[in-house]
């Protein structure tokens, strides 16, 4: 299976966890919701579908009514395939949930995973976070001994393609860090009122995120920042 192929799977399953959709709405959500996946296709979709089902993790469903089956063959429409999650599926996401290795912190994989934070235990989005962003601290560091090497010989306008991608991945950096501080300080709360975490620490809550003070916040899946 290709690193692509895999977060798609991934996204898939994670959308139909919250329920069922057929085609043409997880086509929707993955465009709209997760930016990732704005350049996949119906052509990489329905494979990934029918991978899913022979895996045993999705099962298909009519998605039409009685009368709808009915009508359908004389108006000559095929009725609408529906995909639902299995407890297996379901079984097998929560264990992608849970890894914390490299992928988790690669450019597209990440967006895909931080789609998916609201169902993801707070440790483990803490690790993800933290490495996502020694990561990025690796690569702007890179960027900026290239850049000191290499500015005497490079246009103006070379130079300043440079700049902008050191700073979107400053930029980055820096949410990276709004984010994990609040992860942090929700846990801290958290183990200082006992009979709150009873109530709060489930593996979807989402008490971690920062309050946004402005808009420059970067998209996960925006391709300049990384």
């Amino acid at each position: 299976m290709s690193r692509r192929s895999g977060i798609l799977e991934f996204a898939v399953l994670g959308l139909l966890r919250e329920s069922p959709m057929h085609g043409y709405e997880l086509r929707k959500r993955l465009n709209t919701s997760l930016g990732v996946f704005r350049a996949f296709s119906y052509g990489s979709l329905y494979p990934c579908l029918k991978t899913l089902v022979a895996s045993g993790w999705l099962i298909e469903e009519s998605g039409s009514t009685p009368a709808d089956a009915l009508a359908a063959p004389l108006a000559g429409r095929r009725a609408k395939i529906v995909y639902r999650l299995t407890a297996e599926g379901k079984e097998h996401f929560e264990e992608l949930l849970s890894q914390t290795g490299p992928d988790a912190y690669e450019d597209e994989h990440f967006a895909a995973r931080f789609a998916f934070f609201g169902q993801t235990s707070r440790d483990v989005r803490m690790r993800v976070l933290e490495g996502r962003r020694s990561r990025l601290e690796e690569r702007l560091e890179k960027m900026r001994i290239s850049f000191a090497r290499t500015r005497e010989r490079l246009d103006d306008y070379t130079l300043e393609l440079q700049r902008h991608g050191m700073e979107s991945v400053e930029r980055e950096v820096r949410w990276l860090n709004e984010l994990i501080e609040s992860e942090r300080a929700g846990r801290d709360q958290r183990r200082s009122d006992p009979s709150d975490a009873a109530q709060q620490d489930t593996s979807g809550e989402t008490g971690g995120l920062p309050r946004h003070r402005d808009s420059t916040r970067p998209d996960p899946s925006d391709d300049t920042a990384t």
